[in-house]
């Protein structure tokens, strides 16, 4: 089963992390560019990337993989 790719607040600007991991797989300077490495990773491996905003809590969630449940809206 492909990981979870979250994107979450690092004291050195926002890290990408593998479900599970304690160490990042990748730190950018920006949200945008974590969540656009996310997606990378999230693609290649048929997973979902999984967005926290800066108070940790979930913002957002992207699925690239055979979704079961597909959503309805179109937003992405």
């Amino acid at each position: 089963m492909a990981k979870q790719q979250h994107v979450v607040k690092h004291q050195d600007g926002w890290a990408v992390k593998g479900a599970g991991n304690q160490k990042a797989t990748k730190v950018a300077p920006t949200q945008k560019e974590a969540i656009e490495i996310a997606k990378q990773i999230a693609q290649n491996q048929k997973g979902e990337v999984v967005i926290h905003g800066k108070d940790g809590r979930i913002r957002d969630s992207d699925s690239y993989g055979n979704d079961p449940n597909p959503p309805v809206d179109k937003k992405h």
